[in-house]
């Protein structure tokens, strides 16, 4: 079987047979190329599994070359070379579509570790997406909205990259879900997928969570405990929840992310990682940013790429489906056969606004699977959510549902109110407000506490 080739272009003879030797080493043929025009000439003449170029070149910029290759050679993944401490640079040509970047001068191992990345990556695209076709059984992101397909298209492409992804969206629209496809269908697949909540840490545990500890570092630390990036080293990390870091632990993950390396607490030396940062939240994370609550620079290491979860009411079009989907899942779980779903049924579910989105859809099934007879889910199974009172704009679906907190139950009727008043006014946020007679302050101060985000412009 014939060696993988990989082109080499820096203007810098040294550079180049540094990056030549590492890669004989690792039977890899190379070509190499002083310049763009070179590499250009070198691209026509024959297939290559990698490229590695330097951002500045003699005639042009490194990123130009990240274009024409992602255009015209999408099987191609290019890692850049940038200059040390140039994370804007290295961030620019990840969102132009370089597959990763390596700092001068280069860390050999880093080097090893992405070129061995990138060379699985070297194989038709179809194979990276066909998991993703919405009529497979197997699928796991139901729906054939134009929302979905977006979803499913960014979702193949973001897997060929190793570029930082942020996840956005409501509670329950599945940004955990989507994090995990984007790297079953990557290069780290075979690597860990670890995910952590980072609301749920206690602050105080945070640092020892995330990097580990060494025996004795403070009381209680009987013995050596292994940090979260390193258990994911390898494959990805995954941060749920990002917006609910601590300032003082976002400095110290924007220098893991820059340097990539941890010290656990209590230890001396740095362990090198390799790990993709894929994070999510529910919240506005350029707000807080905007009001100081969250630091910009690691705001822009973490969201180089965006993909964005749509509501479930945003694609109502869906619900059947997922609806069919969730049944069959809930039904092969209690090795029962899947029920038949009442017209009257199905019209409130597809009627209902969501507040919980597809979680909510699943809670609600799973509820109506166990209240059903004789393998028929009518309304009445439906019944603890009153839908159809909620659904025609009456208030009468607000009462208070059996063994639901006071907490939870006020919150669950606020947000309802919030979003009939956002959905009367046409998204406009001073219209809504003054519909509940309270101030704009007021009533954005309510949406953030409920982790209701909205892109439209705050008029």
């Amino acid at each position: 079987m014939a060696n993988p080739t990989a082109l080499i272009v820096d203007d810098e003879p040294d550079i180049r047979e540094l990056l030549e030797l590492t890669l004989l080493r690792m039977n890899i043929d190379t070509v190499c190329a002083a310049n763009l025009a070179e590499a250009r000439e070198a691209l026509t003449s024959r297939d290559f599994h990698l490229c590695l170029a330097d951002m500045r070149l003699p005639d042009g910029d490194g990123i130009d070359l990240v274009r024409e290759i992602h255009d015209r050679y999408p099987g191609t993944p290019v890692a850049m070379i940038t200059a040390h401490g140039n994370m804007e640079t290295a961030i620019e040509a990840l969102k132009a579509g370089a597959f990763d970047f390596v700092s001068k001068p280069v860390d050999l191992p880093v080097l090893r570790n992405l070129v061995s990345t990138a060379l699985k990556l070297h194989e038709p695209a179809s194979t990276q997406t066909c998991d993703l076709d919405q009529s497979a059984p197997e699928c796991p992101l139901r729906g054939a909205s134009g929302a979905m397909e977006k979803v499913r298209d960014l979702i193949g492409k973001l897997a060929r990259s190793q570029a930082p992804v942020h996840i956005t969206g409501e509670s329950g629209t599945g940004k955990e879900l989507a994090a995990r496809l984007i790297h079953q269908l990557g290069p780290r697949s075979d690597g860990p997928f670890v995910a952590v909540n980072c609301g749920a840490i206690p602050h105080e545990l945070m640092e020892s969570e995330l990097f580990g500890y060494r025996k004795g570092a403070f009381t209680g630390a009987v013995t050596d405990k292994t940090g979260l990036f390193v258990e994911a080293n390898g494959g990805t990390l995954f941060l749920d929840e990002v917006a609910d870091l601590p300032l003082s632990m976002q400095v110290k993950l924007l220098r893991v992310i820059q340097e990539k390396m941890v010290r656990p607490v209590g230890a001396t030396n740095e362990t090198r990682i390799d790990v993709r940062i894929i994070s999510a939240t529910h919240q506005n994370l350029a707000r807080k940013v905007a009001e100081g609550e969250f630091r910009q620079d690691l705001y822009y290491r973490l969201n180089v790429i965006e993909l964005h979860m749509p509501s479930l009411r945003q694609r109502p079009e869906d619900i059947p489906e997922l609806t069919q989907h969730l049944l069959e899942n809930i039904a092969s779980n209690y090795q029962q056969p899947v029920p038949e779903l009442q017209k009257e049924a199905l019209d409130a579910l597809k009627a209902h606004h969501f507040p919980g989105n597809v979680r909510e859809l699943e809670n609600i099934l799973e509820r109506a699977f166990a209240l059903c007879e004789n393998g028929v889910i009518t309304l009445d199974d439906l019944g603890m959510l009153d839908l159809p009172e909620v659904t025609d704009g009456s208030d009468a679906g607000q009462s208070r549902r059996p063994g639901e907190s006071l907490e939870d139950y006020l919150a669950r009727v606020e947000r309802e109110i919030l979003l009939k008043a956002l959905d009367e006014a046409g998204g406009n946020k001073t219209s809504a407000a003054n519909r509940l007679g309270i101030s704009f302050r007021s009533f954005r101060y309510r949406l953030n506490k409920l982790g209701i985000g909205s892109k439209d412009e705050e008029k």
